[in-house]
């Protein structure tokens, strides 16, 4: 059995037989069709997860910066009547703005790295297409 690499993904290839082609074995057929339908379904899980991970993305955004604005006022009430009702309730917008913000940042990581996941993935398959006979 030989180990073919290629960008880090390995591919196994069995020795050819010398009683005919590959496409002959049905074990072979069979498990090329699983693998394809494993990847079909994988694919459309994986779209779907981005797609909804890019509306979380975008909702986050809009989040943000309805607290920023939200901020910007009672900082504005700040100027005009420093209550300590309004400084308390100040602190805690500002508390949570902080928090959405650094939950922005992690999911926008997190989607750089989904992003990454499936650029390998696509390259792995283009690559097992390519090698297939």
């Amino acid at each position: 059995m030989e180990a073919e690499e290629n960008d880090s993904v390995a591919v196994e290839t069995e020795p050819s037989s010398s009683r005919g082609s590959d496409t002959d074995d049905p074990l072979r057929r069979g498990s090329d069709v699983l693998a394809k339908g494993l990847s079909s379904m994988l694919s459309s899980v994986i779209c779907d997860f981005d797609f909804r991970a890019q509306q979380t993305l975008k909702s986050q955004d809009h989040l943000s910066s309805a607290i920023d604005r939200l901020t910007e006022e009672l900082d504005q009430l700040l100027e005009d009547a420093p209550l300590p009702f309004i400084m308390q309730h100040a602190a805690k917008i500002s508390s949570v703005r902080k928090r959405v913000s650094s939950l922005n940042l992690l999911l926008k990581s997190i989607q750089g790295r989904i992003d990454n996941i499936d650029r390998m993935l696509s390259v792995g398959t283009t690559h097992g297409n390519d090698m297939s006979p």
